[in-house]
């Protein structure tokens, strides 16, 4: 099973299956990645599965995720961990979205920037006062991923949870939508599963 089977599993509200606490899979878009599911870990990364075999247990569901093994895997790819990140996901919403906002192209807003460095076929919206931004885009393995900011002056009123609830509404394909957040962000955790997203893993991505 490969880390695209994997994601679609998830989205489908799936067991993924395992003969162990992990899979070693070949890695699927921009950025090698360690993910972490129910009963699960998928290192999606060009390494010997040997190689990795002999550094993690084959029954500990933790270790993948743990320091020694992502410090040994930064050092083979020559790469570095992005940050290990809580994961949400939420479905598709139908109907027009609760708060209007406006498609920009070519903005040069700092979330963007970064959202160009990590997914592909980027979009993004800003609300009519510019106090929040939007960005839709397709990261590991071809799901769509959305990130959103809120400027500091309009911070605490609810708009970030308003924003991560309209992404549901603009998403293309009507797919599932996934959220990465780095899990001592309690504001936004609380944000995202107030707009109905779930928690159902955890990763480290490699750049």
């Amino acid at each position: 099973m490969d880390l695209s089977a994997v994601i679609s599993a998830v989205e489908r509200g799936e067991r993924v299956p395992a003969g162990s606490a992990y899979q070693v899979v070949a890695q699927a878009g921009r950025h090698p990645a360690v993910t972490a599911f129910t009963g699960v870990n998928v290192i999606a990364a060009d390494v010997d599965p040997d190689w990795v075999a002999a550094r993690l247990p084959g029954d500990d569901l933790s270790a993948p995720l743990n320091p020694p093994f992502l410090g040994e895997l930064e050092q083979r790819l020559g790469l570095r961990v992005n940050n290990v990140d809580l994961v949400l996901l939420a479905e598709y919403q139908p109907g027009p979205p609760p708060l209007h906002l406006v498609e920009v192209t070519g903005s040069d807003h700092p979330r963007v920037r970064r959202a160009h460095q990590y997914r592909d076929d980027v979009r993004v919206w800003r609300t009519a006062a510019e106090t929040g931004v939007l960005v839709l885009g397709r990261g590991l393995a071809g799901r769509w991923e959305i990130a959103v900011e809120v400027a500091p002056h309009a911070q605490g009123r609810g708009l970030g949870r308003t924003l991560a609830l309209v992404a549901r509404h603009l998403v293309p394909e009507e797919r599932p939508l996934w959220a990465q957040i780095a899990p001592g962000n309690a504001a936004s955790v609380r944000a995202f599963l107030a707009a109905g997203y779930e928690p159902v893993g955890a990763e480290a991505l490699l750049v």
